[in-house]
């Protein structure tokens, strides 16, 4: 519906005196494509009106009550082509300050005073304190609308680990080093092992994917006891090496590292560990004196996450359940 602006009640008798002039501009009013629509209709209705239309007829054609019709024809007799437009509204009114907001971002970006007693702000006890301690009132509707307008989630907490490695600055340059800038033609390989993993599988088999229907598979699994995951990860290229045995020990790491370097000959082979025993065993030893061209770095204590099969693991993790269903068969 057209919607016009309350006026005064203005009756326009049928039909009006308009130039040859005011007929053109009107008809390219009217036919324009960079006019708004309402404006456009109602350059018609005073045109259709310039041609000798009756006012029932020309209430018809643009689908408006009369009274609409006579309103178009009083603001174009009184402004002319001015009197078509909309008249301009002003915007609304800002019932908070910018500088409020800004209040509530940076607080929110804080811990609260250590006299409140909280670990982290909520939406009403920062309503609170803004009101008791600042003499701003604002709602708490009004600051989880902020929060959900910046991604400010103040009620999430994580976790950290400092390691106590005493060589961990140098531990860290060494590892990063190697990511970053490789020695020139050498090869850096990730790895790692996973232990007890669960060999897990469906009591039914998978429904595929169809038109308009998910992957489903059914909600119970079959134990199959557990596995130890191998996995070497080619950091440059980003090839995995994956092989899973039923226990792990020196001699199992061994024949997996040797499998690890098979596909390398004559190169240089750089590879990151963490701290297991199983890595520093006499045999392990011995191999890597009879292979000078292979080198052994080791993360910092407590620190595998800057080994980067370790987080590759994790997005393999993430993509299946929470139980690390299906792990074994993406490797």
């Amino acid at each position: 519906m057209l919607f016009m602006e309350p006026e005064a009640s203005v009756i326009v008798k049928s039909g009006m005196d308009l130039s040859s002039e005011q007929m053109a501009e009107l008809r390219e009013l009217a036919g324009s494509r960079d006019v708004p629509a309402d404006v456009a209709l109602r350059a018609r209705i005073v045109l259709w009106s310039g041609e000798g239309r009756r006012r029932k007829d020309i209430a018809e054609l643009a689908g408006v009550a009369p009274l609409t019709v006579d309103r178009c024809k009083a603001r174009y007799t009184e402004r002319g082509l001015a009197g078509l437009e909309d008249k301009r509204r002003g915007g609304p009114r800002t019932q908070v300050p910018p500088r409020v907001r800004a209040r509530v971002i940076a607080l929110t970006r804080m811990s609260p005073p250590v006299d409140s007693g909280l670990s982290h702000w909520s939406t009403r006890t920062l309503a609170d304190h803004l009101k008791r301690r600042e003499g701003v009132s604002v709602s708490w509707h009004y600051i989880a609308r902020v929060w959900r307008e910046e991604n400010l989630k103040p009620h999430r907490s994580g976790t950290f680990k400092i390691s106590k490695d005493p060589a961990f600055a140098e531990k860290v340059a060494d590892v990063v080093g190697l990511y970053l800038a490789p020695p020139g033609g050498a090869v850096v390989l990730s790895v790692d092992e996973k232990t007890q993993v669960q060999a897990l599988d469906r009591t039914q088999p998978v429904l595929p994917v169809a038109f308009a229907a998910t992957e489903k598979r059914t909600h119970d699994y079959v134990r199959h006891g557990t596995t130890n995951l191998f996995a070497a990860l080619n950091v440059t290229t980003g090839e995995v090496l994956g092989e899973c045995k039923a226990n792990r020990n020196g001699a199992t790491f061994l024949a997996f590292m040797k499998k690890a370097v098979k596909p390398y000959p004559g190169k240089e082979i750089h590879v990151v560990l963490d701290n297991l025993s199983t890595h520093t065993t006499p045999d392990v030893k011995a191999w890597l004196a009879k292979n000078p061209h292979v080198h052994f770095h080791f993360t910092p204590v407590g620190s595998s996450w800057l080994n980067q099969i370790v987080r590759h693991e994790s997005r393999l993790r993430r993509a299946d359940s929470p139980k690390e269903d299906r792990l074994m068969s993406k490797v």
